[in-house]
Formats: C-alpha cells, structure tokens, sequence
C-alpha cells in the first residue's frame, strides 16, 4: 500500500512525461519537490526506495538499460533534525509533576531518568531496581540486542530517585514479594510501567508547561545528547551512553549544533 501510494506521487509530479527518459538530475528534482511538499525525510527515503524498486522493474522489463535511481542516495541535509528542549526550560519541564498528582515523586524520577540518562523509553520502562546504584551515581540500561551499557546518573536525579524509593514506590509494592516487583518504575497497580503510559506523562507534562505538545520521551533523549554537546562533551562518549552502534547515528546532534550557529551568524555577523 504504501509503494502503491509512493508510485502515485510520482505519477503526479511526472504530469506526463514518461519514466524511461528520466535521468539522475530529473529524479533528484523529484525528491527536491517532495521536501516542498513537506514530507519528513523518512517518508522521502521510503520514496527513494520505492523508485529504486519501480526501476528496477523496468530494467528486468527490459524498459530502460541504464537505471538511475541506483545513484540516488539520502541526501544528509534532509536527516530530520532532532527537536530538543531549550536548556532554560528543562527546570520548569522536570519539575512539573506537583503534589497534588497522584504519584508525583514517580513522574518527577521518570523524567529525571529519562533527561540524565538519555535513556530510550523502553529502557526506562524494563530497568531493573537491581541495575540502579545510587550511591554510586550510575545505572545499567539495557538496549538494543540486550546490550547493557553504563550511564552516569546527575546528583538531582540521584536525589529524585532516591526519594520515589522512600515514598512512593514502597506504597506501589504494598504487601507484595519484591521478586515479583523487580521494576524501578512501578504503575499503580505494583507492576512495570508501560512505555505507552511514560508517552502519555511525558505529553501531559509538557502541556502544563507550555512546552510543545509533540515532547516525547525521545526529545528528552535528544535534549540529552544535544545538551552535553554544547556543554563539550566528546561526540564519542555521547554514543557510548546512548548506546548507539554507529558514530554516524550519534553525529546528528552535530546537526543541532551546526543549525544554532548558522542562526547565530545570520542574526549577529554584518554579512550573515
């Protein structure tokens, strides 16, 4: 369905003209007009995959001898630039959860969590009271192919943490076996807390604030990153404590960093 609907954008902006006389740069206009048509850039990759697939046909159909959609690639500008949190406003945001919520103290150590850690949501959701080392300062998350890896935990969130532990975490468990409550983050009924819920907290909270409605749990993430980039913090250690395989994955918050000083020259140098 969704390479029937690709093909159909491409039949639009083709208005006629036929597939087998298109050439590199015809096809890069395409992918330049589905930016115009405000497509994120993992819609346009999908595109680009689509196209490859259509001229692949033609060549197997003996339609065309050369095919250039084998040459279009994902240009790096079009990577989606990750929203982040201004630094000024993550105060307010941590500390939104107030005391007439119910669980605040667990909403505040979520979002501690999720910022000083830089954790993705699943992580957080499945991490283990036995991985957290507060008077350490680290915890132990578990990722992608069930790979752990060390991060540091700040002071404050040591703090928050540590009084959810004390509070309201103990009221969570209630009478039941610690075995069966291995879980740092708790729902109200004793067990782990599903990711769909720290989504649908995470959201709530940043309405409170004023923060855009679209914060997620993955632009705490991407705060995280960004933020320690800022602050100098090697592009390197930013992927170990993401996690990430790739250095290529963790170089998009060079992205952030690049756009922030573009709008700086522009709006202070005399010829920006």
């Amino acid at each position: 369905e969704a390479y029937q609907r690709d093909l159909e954008h491409f039949q639009a902006w083709l208005a006629g003209r036929l597939p087998n006389k298109l050439k590199i740069d015809d096809l890069t206009n395409y992918l330049v007009w589905l930016k115009d048509q405000k497509l994120a850039a993992s819609s346009i990759a999908r595109h680009i995959v689509s196209l490859r697939m259509f001229y692949k046909f033609l060549q197997l159909e003996a339609a065309i001898t050369d095919n250039p959609a084998e040459l279009l690639t994902t240009p790096k500008l079009w990577r989606r630039v990750p929203t982040v949190i201004n630094v000024t406003l993550i105060d307010r945001f941590l500390t939104a959860p107030q005391k007439y919520d119910p669980l605040w103290l667990r909403d505040r150590a979520i979002l501690e969590l999720l910022y000083a850690t830089g954790c993705r949501v699943s992580e957080v959701s499945d991490m283990l009271l036995a991985n957290v080392f507060l008077d350490q300062g680290y915890c132990m998350a578990e990722g992608k192919g069930s790979k752990q890896r060390m991060v540091p935990l700040g002071q404050r969130a040591v703090e928050t943490i540590r009084e959810y532990l004390c509070t309201s975490r103990v009221e969570l468990i209630e009478n039941r076996d610690p075995k069966q409550t291995p879980w740092l983050i708790l729902s109200r009924s004793g067990l782990r807390l599903r990711r769909e819920a720290i989504w649908e907290l995470v959201k709530r909270y940043a309405l409170r604030v004023g923060i855009d409605p679209e914060t997620s749990p993955h632009t705490l993430r991407h705060s995280f990153a960004t933020h320690l980039l800022a602050g100098g913090a090697d592009l390197r250690l930013i992927q170990e404590m993401l996690g990430h395989a790739s250095i290529e994955t963790t170089q998009i918050y060079t992205q952030v960093e690049n756009s922030k000083l573009k709008k700086v020259h522009k709006q202070f140098h005399p010829r920006g």
